[in-house]
């Protein structure tokens, strides 16, 4: 069961990420075919519905042209 700040952290992130993708130009499916994901599970990344594996965000990150940290900021610890 995720806690209440898991929920939110969740969702800040995938904001973030749809953010940062739309600013560097990519549509869902142009990113995710480029880091070697399928679209849908990018769409449930950005939906705030499942947390990406590591090297997801690493792939991710590294085909938009950001750090990883970028993807990550506005999370509290």
């Amino acid at each position: 069961m995720s806690s209440i700040k898991e929920t939110r952290d969740l969702a800040a992130f995938g904001k973030r990420l749809a953010e940062l993708r739309r600013v560097h130009g990519y549509t869902q499916e142009s990113l995710a075919e480029q880091a070697g994901m399928t679209a849908h599970s990018l769409a449930l990344i950005e939906q705030g519905k499942r947390w990406p594996r590591l090297t997801t965000l690493h792939k991710i990150a590294k085909t938009i042209g950001v750090p990883t940290k970028e993807l990550l900021d506005g999370l509290k610890q």
